[in-house]
């Protein structure tokens, strides 16, 4: 006979990358929240992420960051959610500093680096481990938290749907065991779908898991042949995961050169600008050059990437390595609107899974992070704003 069990919570959070977790602090701290991680909470891609995250940085840079948002993404942005984004972000960095999240600075003041398709330095880093570095410390307070609750090694198969409304999901435990979870509110947060590809720099465990499910109960889906290609992963012939070489080297330098050793685009294009021109190569891999950088801007601004490639048998101060695209961002995902909320009522998407039209058809480097923080924490004021009494 079958062993069916259940649990109660009044929110349930799908994912334990930055969207889930930033979701989850921003609930109020007399609700229960239960988070679902796939796999252990820190194998999520934003511990992956390296180059940094944008922030307005005063006024002055409004125009110029609203543009370059739009630019690169083809102007197929949502203008509302990029204004949003924007306006947004100097009180998440605030916030995020609040955690204990440590950002580069000289004598109290924040460093600011640049990256590819960017008019200016307006990002914000932690060597090359920013991602590392926020989602760390934003796990480490939700861990604090009383009212919040993480299963690890927990699979979301299905949903629980009742008269049109999302009540919760169902998983597969750790111990192999399906379980059901009532939930008032479910907030997906499951990421991108680069376990899909050969070559992606995601974790392979992610899957796309909630577009399936939104395309079996025909909640609105949106662009979703919008996958963004990165044009600087290590070359390697071993399967797996590639490691990503962060647009930062690039902003901070790096050149790109042909297997004839010419320079053949300007480095800091938007980056499928960048990935056409590796493919005319026709070549299964372009050489990175960072021999320009300083060596103590290597060591300290890019000590991961510096010690990853060493490992490989490349050291990056003396000589080129080899680099080739891969799959690495999803602009589409699941339709939501500005507080994060899907056309199914009681059902949020937040992080790369959602679709709020701030990245367009292409994303701007150091956004997603940002995007990810702005639209978790509006889902979870909009999740505070409408608390139902009861189950």
């Amino acid at each position: 006979m079958k062993e069916e069990k259940e649990m109660k919570t009044e929110v349930v959070i799908v994912g334990t990358g930055v969207g889930g977790l930033f979701c989850a602090l921003h609930l109020p701290k007399t609700m229960s929240v239960l988070m679902i991680s796939k796999k252990e909470p820190e194998e999520s891609d934003s511990f992956l992420a390296q180059g940094g995250i944008c922030v307005l940085r005063d006024e002055k840079d409004y125009d110029s960051y609203f543009e370059d948002t739009m630019r690169a993404g083809h102007y197929e942005n949502r203008k509302e959610s990029v204004d949003i984004m924007i306006r947004s972000s100097r009180e998440v960095i605030e916030e995020l500093i609040g955690f204990g999240v440590e950002f580069a600075s000289k004598e109290g003041e924040l460093l600011y680096t640049r990256e590819g398709a960017h008019s200016k330095p307006r990002i914000l880093y932690h060597e090359d481990i920013t991602g590392k570095e926020i989602t760390s410390k934003l796990l480490e307070e939700v861990k604090r938290r009383p009212n919040i609750k993480i299963l690890s090694n927990t699979t979301m198969i299905d949903w629980m749907i009742e008269k049109e409304q999302c009540r919760g999901i169902v998983c597969i435990t750790e111990e192999r065991k399906e379980e059901e979870i009532f939930a008032n509110q479910t907030v997906l947060a499951t990421g991108g779908i680069g376990g899909l590809y050969e070559h992606s720099t995601n974790y392979r465990h992610l899957t796309g898991d909630s577009i399936t499910l939104a395309k079996r109960y025909k909640v609105r889906l949106e662009n979703l042949n919008y996958v963004q290609i990165h044009p600087t992963t290590l070359y390697s012939k071993e399967s797996g995961r590639r490691f990503l070489i962060s647009e930062s080297v690039r902003g901070e330098g790096a050149k790109l050169y042909n297997a004839k050793m010419e320079r053949f685009i300007d480095e800091l294009l938007p980056r499928d600008i960048v990935t056409e021109q590796m493919k005319k190569d026709n070549m299964p891999f372009v050489w990175l050059s960072m021999k320009e950088i300083p060596e103590e801007v290597i060591l300290k601004h890019f000590p991961n990437i510096y010690t990853h490639c060493l490992e490989k048998g490349y050291d990056v101060r003396k000589e080129n390595i080899p680099v080739v695209p891969a799959q690495h961002y999803f602009m589409g995902g699941i339709w939501v609107d500005t507080t994060s909320h899907t056309s199914m009522k009681r059902l949020y998407a937040v992080g790369e899974t959602s679709c709020n039209g701030v990245h367009g058809a292409n994303r701007l480097a150091s956004n997603s992070l940002l995007e990810s923080l702005v639209f978790a924490k509006r889902a979870a004021e909009n999740i505070k704003a409408n608390k139902e009494a009861h189950y």
